[in-house]
């Protein structure tokens, strides 16, 4: 009987398994390695880390630092703007007991459409108004919540469809910083943090970062996680 149910199982989990590692479209990008999903430790608090490309950037370098302390994992897709995570973050965040979650949105939220009335892809209203709802989905997951700032945008910036205007990033930032002061929400400001050092670790006219970089990033993200990581009794 026991060997009959076996071979379902056996299947269905072969099955998933080949789901999710069908080849990609011919001439697509292999997925970076920051979105491929790992077996997490069940003895280590679970990180869930939630962001765009600046996150993708640093994650493995999190992960490496917190290797041994936490199990670090983000879903396998760059988060976008405000719009996307309204959509998707009961799906990120799913059934997992999250110990911590470090989260940020804003960087495609800010940016300009070259065309038409140039505005911002999510107005400052509407960007304030998601960030409350993704917050409160968030904190009802988790019982340690981090916000990231965005990070700074150079000026004459080359990025197909769209603008940036530092100046945006600032604004959205105020606005964020504020909102997590009312949620009780601390805030890992990585704005400042790598502001007065951008020209060495920014690529040129891109809003993306170098190697060492997203390094730089990392060793704040992950002090921030580990000081908000569950203490071990002694």
């Amino acid at each position: 009987m026991l060997k009959k149910i076996l071979i379902p199982l056996f299947f269905l989990c072969a099955g998933a398994l080949m789901a999710a590692e069908e080849p990609r479209p011919a001439g697509e990008k292999p997925m970076p390695e920051a979105l491929k999903q790992i077996t997490p430790d069940p003895k280590l608090p679970n990180v869930l880390l939630v962001g765009d490309s600046i996150s993708i950037g640093y994650t493995l370098k999190v992960r490496a630092l917190l290797k041994g302390k936490a199990n670090v994992m983000r879903p396998g897709e760059n988060c976008g703007a405000t719009t996307r995570g309204i959509d998707k973050i009961d799906l990120w965040l799913g059934d997992t007991k999250w110990d911590v979650v470090h989260f940020n949105f804003g960087a495609h939220d800010v940016k300009r459409f070259k065309t038409g009335d140039k505005k911002n892809f999510t107005s400052l209203e509407n960007y304030v108004k998601n960030l409350t709802d993704i917050t409160r989905r968030i904190k009802a997951k988790s019982p340690a919540v981090i916000f990231a700032t965005c990070t700074p945008v150079p000026p004459e910036i080359d990025d197909g469809n769209y603008l940036f205007d530092n100046a945006d990033v600032i604004r959205y930032n105020e606005a964020a910083r504020a909102l997590m002061r009312e949620q009780g929400v601390p805030v890992n400001d990585l704005y400042n943090l790598v502001y007065p050092v951008l020209s060495q670790y920014q690529r040129p006219r891109n809003v993306h970062f170098a190697d060492k970089g997203s390094e730089f990033l990392a060793k704040q993200v992950a002090k921030f996680i580990e000081d908000a990581l569950p203490k071990k009794e002694l």
